[in-house]
């Protein structure tokens, strides 16, 4: 169909419209006043205050974005516009009661950008030294949630992460899944003959080794807690490069010296969202959980049987070394399913009955983004 109208006309049309769509926000924003007006209430009626109040629900969001991705019928990508709502969702929310979020910091972490992607820039993030800081934080209350890696496409697991889970209480509640992508980073000014020294976290580091002992392979390569402090020990040491994203070289005023480092274009990196509460399902998740079995014979294929059987897929499974008993494991396992359904609970009772320990993660959304 033609469009014979002018450019004038044209840009008439696009103030009208981005008009219209400012006046629906604030009735959005309205609304969500008014919900949290709602639960304040039914919690003041049954005794309780504003603490008592659930404000976020993960589930609902998941379900929102869905609905919004399956709907869409462009020109925009369907992905855009779920990003369009999410940053929508998170101003309404922080009406009725801004997100705390920890995160594994400082500044400019790849995590930290998981935890934008999840919550939107309306949550308050806070970084952490440590992801035992971050747990911290969500188990003492001072954080509503918290943001951990836990596994990359390339170099596996997040140990210390694995390890929390055995002894914390906290719950997973989301996953956020990024694509990353790594930069050698220098301060303004800095030439490549002056880096005498390349930092960043382990990880990082190793996802970049070959592209490193290529390029670098006279610099000294220092491992330190994150990416965040890599770069920001480039902007305050003369001769340091950092490897870090794109958030990093942003927030602390670093140049490329060279884009996207890594080893493998498919580099991703999985985290887990963390909170205190259970999430109802969603209606397309999956549940984590721990479980150790009896030391004997067939003991790790008892324990995937029951999947086979109930026809539940398993999309992670990883072993840990047991605290109680040497040269024993205890295994994560991830499978698609809220707990609460009738043949996942049905399988998690049969692992019961053959396991020394299980522990329920928790269940929560899958990656809608």
């Amino acid at each position: 169909m033609s469009d014979d109208r002018d450019l004038d006309q044209v840009r008439g049309d696009i103030d009208a419209i981005d008009q219209a769509i400012q006046q629906l926000l604030n009735r959005r924003a309205e609304c969500a006043q008014r919900v949290a007006e709602i639960k304040l209430a039914e919690a003041q009626s049954n005794g309780g205050s504003v603490e008592d109040v659930v404000f976020y629900r993960p589930e609902r969001e998941a379900q929102v974005l869905q609905r919004i991705m399956s709907r869409d019928t462009g020109p925009l990508q369907p992905t855009t516009v779920a990003h369009i709502f999410r940053e929508i969702m998170s101003a309404c929310l922080a009406l009725e009661r801004p997100l705390h979020v920890a995160y594994l910091g400082p500044e400019g972490t790849f995590t930290q950008a998981a935890a934008i992607k999840h919550f939107g820039h309306a949550a308050i993030c806070a970084p952490q030294a440590s992801i035992d800081e971050v747990f911290l934080q969500v188990e003492s209350g001072e954080c509503n949630y918290g943001v951990v890696p836990v596994e990359n496409s390339t170099e596996g697991m997040v140990s210390r992460t694995l390890d929390k889970f055995m002894d914390s209480s906290v719950k997973i509640s989301g996953e956020v899944e990024m694509r990353i992508s790594h930069h050698l980073l220098v301060a303004p000014g800095t030439a490549a003959g002056d880096v005498q020294q390349i930092c960043a976290h382990e990880q990082a580091l190793a996802q970049c080794r070959g592209w490193l002992e290529k390029h670098w392979p006279q610099v000294e390569l220092r491992a330190v807690s994150s990416n965040g402090e890599a770069a920001r020990s480039a902007s305050q040491q003369n001769g340091v490069a950092a490897v870090a994203g794109d958030l990093a070289a942003e927030l602390y005023g670093l140049d490329k010296l060279a884009s996207h480092i890594e080893d493998f274009s498919d580099n991703s990196t999985r985290f887990l969202v963390i909170g205190r509460e259970e999430v109802p399902s969603s209606g397309n998740d999956k549940t984590s959980i721990i479980v150790a079995s009896r030391n004997r014979p067939g003991a790790l294929f008892a324990l995937l049987q029951p999947f086979q059987e109930g026809g539940v897929s398993l999309t992670r499974i990883d072993s840990r070394p047991s605290r109680t008993e040497k040269w024993a494991y205890v295994f994560f396992i991830e499978f698609e399913g809220h707990h609460e359904q009738a043949h996942v609970a049905a399988i998690l009772e049969g692992l019961r009955e053959q396991s020394i320990m299980l522990k329920i993660l928790g269940s929560y959304p899958q990656a809608v983004l």
